[in-house]
């Protein structure tokens, strides 16, 4: 399952099924700003989000 992308001008708007927070991302130039990245990290630990495959 992946993430939901909606672009609403420079902001990056993403849900994913299961996930109750809502990411909303402004890019600072090409990077994230430092608090989005705080949100990000924070999503992904709570939710146990390691990038692996179930599948095996």
């Amino acid at each position: 399952m992946d993430f939901y992308e909606r672009i609403r001008g420079s902001h990056h708007i993403f849900t994913k099924t299961g996930v109750e927070e809502i990411l909303n991302l402004q890019p600072k130039g090409a990077k994230a700003k430092a608090y989005q990245v705080k949100q990000v990290r924070e999503i992904i630990v709570h939710y146990k989000m390691t990038g692996e495959s179930h599948d095996k």
